[in-house]
């Protein structure tokens, strides 16, 4: 496949009404239903309209009535042939999605069209627990190849409104400022920087951390302000941070809002452990108060994000951690 073809979602040949993650140069665990928009990735192919197969000249006469013997010969011999085709293509596409090889292997379409072998990826069970996806205590981020330990009093929602991999604390309440919004003490969140052109994890938590603190504390997504707006920020934090073995940048703020006690946010950035090593966001979103989780929290659960499959932690299944 052509180094080109940039990372992003494209249809999984294989699991038909799914979209797959190529991050650039290989395949990667994570899919999502089809529905959901293509970040990246060429058009579909438009379907066209089938041709007329008659042959032309004596073959056919004015009224259409199929003309001279040879000409009908000749038609019933190229419909056959369309025939045979449709009947040889239809078994092609049975074997693509249907078939496995003897080695567990299953065949996936690329974003090119064409048909490569992946591995399928499973989880290796720790040896006290279930495996890490099913743990209630780790959220792993297959897209980006870590793992996130789960603090006591939090979970790991089914749904979110935003479309990103979330842990927050367990119980809601209703948003300063907002009559209709749920808010959470503690939100973690993780994503791929995948719409920038920084290649830079200090430059990028610099330029990430103001969106973080909007998202949080300003508005929701659809633009209704919640916890009254942030009237002001202050700088706790800007340095240099080491995350599961890379060399990363973190950016926290103390943010005052019009309503509420306002909360602390964090942009911290990384590189993946997979792939092509695009850069990775984690954004913590603390609320400031009584309620809200000790600020210590975020260095704890940063000090204990580990690559998927380290030997460890065994990818992080069976960790814990108070807030």
């Amino acid at each position: 496949m052509s180094n080109a073809t940039p990372p992003g979602w494209y249809p999984d040949a294989a699991a038909p009404g799914t979209d797959r993650w190529w991050d650039g140069t290989a395949w990667t665990a994570h899919t999502r239903p089809a529905a959901a928009p293509q970040a990246f990735g060429p058009p579909e192919p438009v379907a066209t309209a089938p041709q007329d197969f008659r042959l032309p000249g004596p073959a056919a006469t004015a009224s259409g009535n199929g003309g001279t013997a040879a000409g009908r010969g000749a038609t019933r011999i190229v419909a056959l042939a369309v025939a045979g085709l449709v009947v040889v293509g239809a078994a092609v596409t049975g074997a693509v999605l249907l078939g496995r090889d003897d080695d567990g292997k299953r065949p996936e379409a690329g974003p090119s069209g064409s048909v490569t072998p992946t591995t399928t990826v499973t989880d290796t069970p720790s040896p006290t627990g279930p495996p890490a996806e099913d743990d209630p205590k780790v959220l792993v981020d297959q897209l980006n190849g870590i793992t996130l330990p789960i603090p006591d009093g939090w979970e790991k929602p089914d749904r979110t409104v935003e479309p990103v991999l979330t842990m927050r604390t367990v119980n809601s309440y209703a948003c300063p400022g907002s009559s209709s919004d749920f808010c959470y003490h503690g939100t973690v969140t993780s994503r791929i920087a995948s719409a920038t052109d920084i290649t830079s994890a200090e430059k990028l938590a610099e330029h990430d951390i103001a969106a973080a603190a909007d998202g949080a504390y300003e508005k929701n997504l659809v633009g209704n302000r919640i916890h009254g707006g942030i009237t002001s920020h202050k700088v706790l934090d800007s340095a240099s941070v080491s995350v599961a073995g890379r060399a990363g940048y973190q950016v926290r703020w103390r943010v005052e809002t019009g309503k509420g006690p306002g909360g602390y946010v964090q942009s911290l950035v990384f590189p993946s452990t997979i792939g092509t090593e695009l850069l990775i966001i984690v954004r913590y979103a603390f609320d400031a108060g009584p309620d809200g989780p000790p600020l210590s929290l975020m260095d704890t659960i940063t000090k204990a994000i580990r690559p998927i499959g380290d030997s460890a932690t065994s990818g992080g299944a069976g960790s814990s951690i108070a807030p």
